[in-house]
């Protein structure tokens, strides 16, 4: 303990002694923290563009007027045992004539046609969600399967809209796909280029002490007893580049949430509040990492001379 507590206590003394030098630290990690929680914002707001899109997209099964809803309910209730299938939103006739009368009330002549016919020419329907976008095939091919939980039940459905979406099906699969790969491949680079930024910034810090290692090597100071004090003064440019990148969010998302929503597709700013804990125990664990291993491996070079 006695030697731990001179440890801490020596990085300490080189954070405030380097003085401009540590600063300077402190502002490289902060851009690399601010980075790498940009990052994370840039990741929720792509998830949620990608569920927005998700959500728009569904197959429905149109049944025939003459449908009896025993058989209808029977479909349905097989459908749901799916584990492809997310939800089922079924439709009667009657509230589909009802949309379809509020959706052309302004159309005198649909309107007026529709009460000449005198019954309800629209037959219910049921929307399928599957839980991911490519298992909606996986569906369809069940739909017309000769598996026995559909058989008897083909004579009710008139159509499955499935081919008519399969282009855009699989165009939305692709394109969160590669949205998704994209997304790590650049956060993945962004990560390592402010590695090797940070590294050199600490890598000059220690370049000043470089005499005071080459002393305490002389009087045969263990690798623990020099390494330790760069790794706690890096551990302390995290503590602090995490405050300050904290509190440049705090502001940023309040202005993105106020002017950004309805391009964004999301309010930046009740994302981080409710999130708050876990993106500041991401950016508290990056900075404390980011500056220990950084001053680890530059002060190694001093080390093995």
């Amino acid at each position: 303990m006695t030697e731990l507590k001179r440890i801490i206590k020596a990085g300490f003394v080189n954070f405030s002694r380097n003085g401009i030098i540590s600063w300077s630290a402190v502002l490289i990690i902060t851009i690399t923290l601010s980075v790498i929680g940009s990052l994370i914002f840039l990741q929720a707001v792509l998830h949620s563009s990608l569920d927005q899109m998700k959500e728009k997209v569904d197959i429905t099964i149109y049944f025939n007027t003459g449908a009896q809803d025993s058989e209808m309910m029977a479909l349905k209730a097989n459908i749901e045992k799916l584990p492809e299938v997310a939800s089922t939103e079924f439709v009667s006739s009657a509230e589909a004539l009802q949309t379809f009368r509020d959706r052309h009330k302004d159309d005198y002549p649909t309107i007026q046609a529709l009460d000449e016919i005198g019954i309800n020419p629209l037959g219910a329907f049921l929307n399928i969600k599957a839980k991911e976008i490519n298992q909606y095939e996986s569906i369809s091919n069940f739909l017309k399967s000769d598996n026995v939980l559909v058989s008897g039940s083909n004579s009710i459905i008139d159509k499955v809209n499935y081919n008519q979406n399969k282009l855009v099906i699989d165009r939305l699969s692709s394109i969160i796909n590669g949205a998704e790969k994209l997304g790590f491949i650049v956060t993945l680079i962004f990560i390592l280029i402010s590695l090797i930024i940070a590294y050199n910034t600490i890598r000059l810090a220690i370049f000043m002490s470089r005499e005071e290692i080459s002393v305490m090597r002389l009087v045969g100071a263990s690798k623990l007893r020099i390494r330790g004090p760069f790794m706690v003064e890096g551990a302390i440019y995290g503590l602090i580049a995490t405050v300050i990148t904290m509190l440049i969010f705090w502001p940023s998302t309040v202005w993105f949430g106020s002017h950004m929503t309805l391009f964004l597709g999301m309010n930046i700013y009740d994302y981080f509040t409710s999130n708050f804990f876990q993106i500041f125990f991401i950016v508290l664990l990056s900075g404390i990492l980011l500056g220990m291993i950084s001053s680890s491996f530059a002060v190694r070079r001093y080390l093995n001379k």
